[in-house]
């Protein structure tokens, strides 16, 4: 078996969360036998459509590509196959009606799926508008906001699968009538810390915000008028709280609605913490990641089309039988994921593969590349899924579905998805899904209970080292605070190549978020950082440059406006959000 080859880093984060310990808390498995658990529990849905000489190969298989570091599920795959919990995916959707024995149904599923790992998200907007009268008892609705408080809570008292904290995505459509109330509700620091926030917006509202006309909110019980906003000052005030604290992002209802593969079984009005997978009521989804970086050949100066095949008909296959061996936190969950067996095949190290190329992020030919990548990973997983559809029949909700209305026979109604990959792209040592470089030297900080960890990007020194120069030199003036643009050694290539992500305009983020999406089922997980000296209005055309390129969603995050981050720069005249190599 293969040993893999993991950065000190990536120890110290499997033996925080990942790796199995016994009563004591002691580690009592290797980073080797966790992807050798992984892939013998994974592989155990061969015996289900072949024989025990299938399972064999396809356990090595699988462990083979996860020991290389060039594909990783999701962390509750690898946290939790082969043990008693044995829940493997990591998004979900469960259901929310307005009523109260829904709500606290609604809670108790959130806790059984963070208690595993899993991160989920809610619409909120069928609850009925804050002070709405309630026949059933003669009092006053309390509004959305005061029920997400409860969820938020709960959230915070569960540690998911008691080693990484609970995420949620909260939704509330654009014509609720809390949707102020909403848009603010991050405005004071410290509430709703365990929840993203995104405002459902359909065309007719974008269109609205383009004439600055006046556009209806309705009752979500029976869908009468309640009163009007104008949309543009409603877009201005969502432009202004995403400046101010990261929140709310944008999901466009438009476009998800397009890409539905099942219309029939019911409509899309959430998605998961990151936004990468829209889903149905009680729906959940799996994802894995292909490292890009690993995936290049001929000294780094094109990419492995063979190689990276072979690895997506593998993964695709690995992530199929996911759905077959996980255990659901709840039988409806179970049904609705075995309906439509959605998965979500992505990418990672986009970044540090433009690097490696010599690609800059912010040109046009990052831009080709992304496009021409994710078309091909497209294809080849619908290839697979086509295969496994004749092998083990097409998902049941096939006939009801557009693929089934086409006689497309296919294993699943989505197949790919790009996340943000955050901690197993730290366990590959790569860069996290498709974002730049945060900076040359920046630091991780709040992870790992609380520790703090100092990075330089490898490739960077790698490059530094390649064209002559001192690479603990560089290192100690990028942490001295020197921008690197300062530095009259380092070559103008390499000032041009290792732009990151706040130095790289929003409208160039937006063109590598669109060349994917051009070719993703499910959604794009995408940050558009921004330097702290980014006005509203900044925020405000990078919202509108999304909806028109038809994204499915779009997240802004200000540098510093929040007064605790994840990624810290280590520079300080050059805040960058990523490296890029």
């Amino acid at each position: 078996m293969e040993q893999p080859n993991l950065s000190q880093q990536a120890v110290e984060l499997l033996e925080a969360r990942y790796l199995r310990r016994n009563r004591d808390g002691d580690i009592v498995e290797t980073p080797e036998e966790l992807f050798e658990r992984t892939a013998s529990t994974v592989s155990e849905t061969e015996l289900l459509y072949g024989k025990a000489s299938d399972k064999r190969r396809r356990r090595d298989e699988f462990f083979r590509m996860m020991a290389s570091l060039e594909f990783l599920p999701n962390s509750p795959t690898l946290m939790n196959a082969g043990t008693p919990m044995n829940q493997l995916g990591a998004c979900f959707v469960p259901p929310l009606e307005d009523t109260m024995e829904d709500i606290f149904d609604a809670v108790k599923q959130m806790a059984l799926v963070q208690r595993s790992g899993g991160g989920t998200g809610f619409s909120f907007s069928k609850l009925r508008p804050k002070g709405d009268f309630i026949s059933s008892t003669g009092g006053k609705a309390s509004g959305p906001l005061s029920f997400m408080n409860i969820f938020d809570c709960a959230t915070a008292n569960i540690k998911q699968g008691g080693r990484r904290r609970g995420a949620n995505m909260g939704v509330l459509r654009a014509d609720h009538p809390d949707i102020l109330d909403f848009i603010h509700a991050k405005s004071r620091e410290g509430a709703f810390e365990n929840f993203n926030l995104s405002v459902l917006a359909g065309d007719a509202f974008m269109e609205a915000v383009r004439r600055g006309a006046d556009y209806e909110l309705r009752h979500p019980r029976d869908g009468r008028v309640t009163g009007t906003l104008n949309a543009r000052e409603v877009f201005t005030a969502i432009s202004r709280a995403a400046w101010e604290t990261g929140d709310p992002g944008l999901l466009f209802a438009g476009a998800i609605d397009a890409a539905n593969p099942t219309p029939q079984i019911g409509r899309i009005t959430a998605v998961n913490p990151c936004g990468e997978v829209p889903l149905l009521d009680c729906e959940s989804c799996n994802l894995g990641s292909i490292d890009l970086s690993r995936m290049l050949a001929c000294g780094d100066r094109r990419i492995d089309w063979e190689k990276l095949k072979n690895i997506v008909g593998k993964a695709v296959r690995f992530l199929d039988n996911v759905i077959d061996v996980s255990r659901y936190p709840t039988g409806s969950i179970e049904k609705a994921s075995h309906g439509n067996r959605k998965i979500g095949l992505g990418v990672m190290g986009f970044a540090s593969m433009l690097l490696r190329m010599g690609v800059p992020y912010d040109s046009d030919e990052g831009v080709r590349t992304a496009g021409r990548v994710m078309e091909f990973i497209s294809a080849e997983a619908l290839r697979t899924s086509r295969r496994l559809a004749d092998e083990r029949g097409v998902y049941p909700n096939w006939q009801k579905s557009i693929h089934g209305q086409k006689g497309v026979k296919v294993r699943n109604a989505a197949r790919t998805s790009v996340a943000p990959t955050g901690s197993i792209s730290i366990i590959a040592d790569t860069t996290s899904g498709i974002e730049p470089l945060f900076a040359l030297a920046y630091r991780r900080t709040n992870i790992l209970n609380g520790r703090t960890f100092s990075e330089v990007d490898p490739v960077f020194l790698r490059c530094a080292e390649q064209n002559g120069l001192d690479p603990d030199r560089v290192s100690e003036r990028l942490w001295e605070k020197e921008n690197l643009a300062a530095m009259e050694e380092v070559p103008e290539k390499m000032k041009r190549i290792f732009k990151t992500a706040l130095e790289i305009p929003f409208e160039q983020h937006l063109r590598i978020q669109e060349a994917f999406q051009k070719h993703v089922d499910n959604s794009v997980s995408k940050t558009i950082n921004m330097p702290e000296n980014a006005s509203p209005e900044d925020v405000a055309g990078a919202f509108m440059r999304a909806w028109e390129l038809e994204l499915k969603g779009v997240t802004v995050y200000r540098y510093g406006s929040k007064s605790t981050q994840v990624l810290e720069t280590g520079t300080e005249e050059n805040e960058c959000g990523k490296c890029a190599l």
